[in-house]
């Protein structure tokens, strides 16, 4: 059974974020809502919480609400060739680690780490979190 729809303070209730935030992130399009009253009051899915905690950790990792909203609003069918990339990209920077300078493999590490983190972030996102 699917939950009913939730006001705004409710949304940010659940998610643990203002109001503000919530209105904030409706217009970079990284929500929508699902609905409207007839009193025109924004209804939202409680997936959106969810989905907000995942825009949340990706902020942490230093990735811009533009970035995340570009990746939100991917199809389902452009991830193929995006983990390729991502697949060709990590065996590069592994190639670059191992023949690096002492002094370079440091950050390298770093970034590699990084990646890896970004990567387990992504795979975390539930396969039901509504993508617009």
């Amino acid at each position: 059974m699917t939950e009913a729809p939730i006001r705004i303070g409710e949304l940010a209730s659940r998610a643990e974020v203002s109001t503000r935030t919530v209105d904030y992130y409706t217009s970079l399009g990284l929500l929508s809502p699902a609905e409207r009253t007839s009193g025109n009051f924004r209804l939202y899915s409680p997936a959106d919480a969810e989905r907000i905690q995942l825009i949340k950790s990706l902020e942490m990792q230093g990735i811009s609400l533009e970035e995340i909203a570009a990746a939100l609003t991917n199809h389902p069918a452009d991830v193929g060739p995006i983990l390729e990339r991502i697949d060709g990209d990590l065996k590069s920077l592994q190639a670059v680690v191992e023949t690096a300078p002492a002094a370079m493999q440091g950050l390298l590490g770093v970034i590699a780490t990084r990646v890896h983190t970004l990567i387990y972030i992504a795979l975390q996102i539930p396969p039901d979190i509504p993508i617009l």
